[in-house]
């Protein structure tokens, strides 16, 4: 739940701005390009600080939606109003065009790729003759309403403002939604993400899109306020500064997208007005202090002013407790289930010359906890990722229920009812436990991001929610649901990845190491959890490195060694099996 009254305060604050008595028209303009630059930072606020997509090519998209409607309203007489959705939809296209191909691109080759193609588009509109080329289009006409035509920067002000704080809305309604939570956990890597169903390619383009939607948003009123286009506030330099906006204004807040761009305006105008005066008109020197000051800011607030700013602020919004009493319907499961489960029949996966998991066979059936040890590198998180579709086999065959899975996605894996955790800790750790137990109930949503920026999302939201907060209480953690899981201990944050797994309802858990980092009292806690999925028909496959507490545990054990099985059991069996004695102790038994 969005606390909404500062939105309010701020909104009426920034309506009384203009009609301040004697108010410089100076400052008006100043506030109507702080308006237009914060658009484009808070779809980068969404693009890059929250799901970890850096790109430098948004003024490109601004491009799009300023020649768009600078041509339809001046070779063609369309209304501005009118040619507002042209520009969206012709800015929306190009970010299909070149997300299909730039969201695919990981690490430093993604804001490479988007460097390129803004120096690309700032040519080709530098180019185009029926654009005007360097010259650019003139002459277009000022937004109206009826007669009254806005031809000053007061009178645009209020369009300007009042698409900002529409802006800001919808984001923030669609980050604190299902689909928001998909988008940030973008950024912990796609592997987490896709384990719970959320499909990565996807997520990615649409916020690749949203952000260039608003760019575009941008480049329409630019148009009309400055009423001239020419392809230079387009280049590849504004949209570096653009991102240095969403970034100095906190890259991951949306309130910080529009703190960046009143930091950002203001210092530049200062230092163009006053430096040249101070240092007798040195050339470009503004752009150098500009710089020094900007990495000082970042010095003092590595995250971004917005959350400086916000841990000084005394009020602090609190979330309305989910009611547990709403329900998501459960998981269908056949009368006939049968007695097996998972099947893996001389499953095999080699990485070059080296044979990570050598022919391994062995099932999990119904209502049976089984633990697959084995000493480090013997290949157990290898076998678990080729259950879950992480990697794809080079032999043999895996089947759930009856039907193959092996080298199936990881999102068709988690449908049928297989759940994981991991060996290392995958949370984002800038959100909250009940933020991201709920990503594990992704699937059982459908509202998609259009319902969430309009808010009509909130009885499926509160169904998901209630879901995550009942497995958040099953597990013990219900004191830390409104935590960020970063603050939270190495043991703690393996129990919220469970709460996670739990809330896809499977009908089989893979536990990677669960019990790494607990206190005792809190693996005896563990243990008894896992034994009341298993009465409750819940089937659970485990890796662990705690002898006592598999063998206290398991219904039966598996021992890998150099991706080899080498033993199978009961517990008591294999403690005294030879071949496990010798691959724990590297000596004869």
């Amino acid at each position: 739940m969005i606390d909404r009254w500062p939105l309010f305060v701020f909104a009426a604050v920034m309506a009384a701005i203009p009609l301040i008595p004697g108010m410089p028209p100076f400052w008006i303009v100043l506030l109507d390009n702080i308006g237009l630059a914060a658009l484009v930072a808070m779809g980068l606020v969404l693009l890059t600080g929250v799901g970890g997509l850096t790109s430098f090519g948004q003024a490109a998209f601004c491009g799009f939606g300023a020649y768009t409607t600078a041509l339809l309203s001046t070779a063609y007489g369309v209304s501005p109003w009118l040619a507002l959705p042209a520009s969206l939809i012709v800015s929306g296209v190009a970010a299909v065009i070149l997300g299909l191909i730039t969201v695919r691109l990981s690490g430093h080759y993604l804001p490479l790729g988007t460097i390129a193609w803004g120096i690309g588009l700032y040519y080709l509109f530098s180019k185009l003759e029926f654009i005007g080329r360097n010259d650019g289009i003139s002459n277009i006409p000022p937004l109206s309403i009826g007669g009254f035509r806005m031809l000053d920067p007061h009178s645009i002000y209020f369009v300007i403002w009042t698409a900002v704080l529409i802006s800001a809305v919808l984001t923030m309604n669609l980050l604190d939604s299902r689909t928001g939570r998909a988008i940030r956990a973008l950024r912990r890597g796609h592997i987490a993400a896709e384990a719970f169903g959320v499909q990565t390619p996807r997520a990615k383009l649409l916020v690749f899109i949203y952000a260039a939607v608003l760019a575009g948003l941008s480049g329409w009123l630019y148009a009309h306020f400055q009423r001239a286009v020419t392809p230079t506030p387009f280049s590849a330099h504004a949209g570096i500064e653009y991102l240095f906006i969403a970034v100095v204004g906190g890259a991951g807040y949306v309130w910080g997208g529009v703190l960046g761009a009143g930091i950002v305006v203001i210092l530049k105008e200062i230092l163009q007005s006053y430096l040249p005066y101070i240092f007798g008109g040195m050339a470009q020197l503004e752009t150098t202090v500009f710089g020094i000051l900007l990495v000082l800011l970042l010095q003092l607030a590595p995250s971004g002013a917005w959350p400086l700013l916000m841990s000084w602020w005394p009020f602090r919004a609190r979330r309305k407790h989910p009611d547990t009493a709403l329900t998501l319907p459960g998981r269908v499961r056949s009368p006939t289930e049968p007695a097996v489960l998972l099947q893996i029949e001389n499953a095999r996966k080699v990485f070059g010359g080296v044979i990570a998991v050598n022919d391994v066979s062995f099932d999990v059936q119904t209502r049976e906890i089984v633990a697959l040890i084995g000493p480090n590198g013997a290949g157990k998180s290898t076998t678990f990722n080729l259950i879950t579709g992480v990697l794809t086999t080079t032999g043999g065959a895996i089947s759930f229920l009856g039907k193959h899975v092996d080298n199936a996605p990881p999102q068709e894996i988690v449908k049928v009812g297989i759940a994981r955790t991991f060996q290392h800790v995958k949370l984002v750790p800038d959100m909250t436990v009940l933020e991201n137990v709920a990503i594990g109930a992704h699937l059982r949503g459908s509202s998609g991001a259009i319902s969430s920026m309009l808010r009509l999302d909130r009885a499926d939201e509160a169904r998901l929610l209630a879901e995550a907060t009942r497995q958040i209480e099953r597990v013990g953690l219900g004191d830390q649901i409104d935590q960020l899981a970063g603050s939270l201990s190495l043991g703690q944050q393996r129990i919220v990845e469970i709460a996670r797994a739990l809330c896809v309802d499977p009908v089989l858990l893979l536990l990677d190491e669960p019990a790494a980092g607990l206190r005792h009292m809190e693996k005896q806690r563990l243990a008894a959890l896992l034994r009341q999925l298993r009465d409750g028909g819940m089937s659970v496959l485990l890796v662990e490195h705690d002898m006592g507490f598999v063998m206290d545990l398991a219904d039966r054990v598996v021992v890998l060694d150099f991706g080899t099985k080498i033993a199978e059991g009961t517990p008591q069996a294999i403690k005294t099996n030879p071949d496990v004695i010798k691959a724990y102790l590297g000596a004869e038994a």
